[in-house]
This record gives C-alpha cells, structure tokens and sequence, in this order.
C-alpha cells in the first residue's frame, strides 16, 4: 500500500498544475507525503527489528537487541544494491527487505527463504521431519495462510518428498522465490523512498545557542 501511495505521488509530479501559484503547495504536499511514508517505514522496520529473528533461534539478549538497532552508514546501505545476497546478509538490510515486502504484501516469500535456511541446517531426522510439515502447512499446501507463488508440478513433488524429509525438500521451490524476490521486489526495493533515504549522509546543522 506504501509503494503505491509512493508511485501515487510519483504520478502526481507529472499530472500537478506548474502556474506560479500552485508550485509551491504542491511540493509541499509531495514533501510531507513523502516524511508520511519514511515514517512509516521506520516504524514498521522497528517493528521487524524488535519481533523478527531467524526460525528456529532464540531471542538474542538486550546487547545483541540493541547492536541490531543501529542504522547503518550510507556505504554500508550502498552496499545493498550490489547483489542481493549483501542484503540478505545484513540483519538491518534483511528487516528493511522484509518491511518493504510486507508494504506490497507479499512478505510470505521472504518468511519462506528464511524457513527453508533454517530447514536446511537441521540435523535431527525427527525435527527435520515436524518442520517439514508445518512448512508445507504454512506456505506450500492450497490455501496455506502464508501461500507462496509456486507451480502446481512443484507442489506436488514437495508433497511428496516430505513424506521422508530431507534437507532438500524444498529446494527447487525456494531457488523460484529467491529469483522472484531478486528479479522483482529487491529493484524496487532498491528504488524505494526508504532505502534512498538509508543512503543519505545525514546533514550536519549547527544550532545557534540561547542567550
């Protein structure tokens, strides 16, 4: 909905009355729109910060809880844009990713990838097994809460191979939703208000004291 209130401002830019009178109204409608959305981003990204953390791991302690909270540098923000597994990588970049997808709500595909990683590095036979089924219960079976994007062949191959889960089960269709999030949602991503803003030097004003 964010993204869409964005491109709604984008299209206002090339449809708003340029006379003299309206100039300067206009842009400052688009201005506090635009604060509007960089709010919201930021509060939905705490959010995320706050509540998210990896399948499978406890919640880190306040130290680490806190490390998590710093913004990062605008190099390591243009970083980001280099491939998309440098934002993966990174626990602010991979929040902010997740923010902006559940924004065009479709966050489903990134909660996938990040069960199948932690589905990947169980060991036990047993808990391979039980989370094997509650993926597929999550985001694989028809009208799954959390349905991800995938052809029917492969459905029906995942429904199959966890019948005796190995850690490949469902590697074919997290390989499509990690295309779909980098051909699709990671440019968009990279293009949002929000991640610019992120690659922003922050200006330094100096404040005159009181007398």
């Amino acid at each position: 909905m964010q993204s869409a209130m964005f491109l709604a401002v984008q299209h206002d830019c090339g449809s708003m009355d340029t006379s003299a009178g309206n100039v300067p109204k206009s842009e400052e409608k688009r201005e506090n729109m635009k604060r509007t959305l960089l709010k919201d981003w930021k509060t939905r990204l705490s959010y995320f910060l706050q509540h998210s953390s990896s399948p499978g791991k406890p919640k880190t302690g306040k130290k680490n809880k806190q490390q998590t909270f710093i913004r990062p540098s605008p190099e390591e923000a243009q970083l980001w844009s280099e491939a998309f597994d440098e934002l993966l990588a990174s626990k602010y970049g991979l929040a902010a990713f997740r923010a902006f997808l559940k924004s065009e709500f479709c966050e489903e595909n990134i909660e996938f990838w990040l069960a199948c990683e932690d589905f990947k590095k169980t060991k036990s036979p047993q808990k391979l097994s039980s989370k094997a089924k509650k993926i597929y219960t999550d985001f694989i079976e028809k009208e799954a809460p959390k349905e991800i994007n995938i052809d029917f062949q492969t459905k029906t191959l995942i429904a199959q191979n966890i019948q005796e889960a190995t850690s490949g089960c469902f590697a074919t269709a997290q390989k499509r939703v990690y295309s779909l999030m980098e051909n699709n949602s990671y440019p968009r991503f990279l293009e949002s208000a929000f991640y610019q803003d992120l690659c922003k030097r922050p200006q330094t004003s100096v404040e005159p004291h009181a007398t």
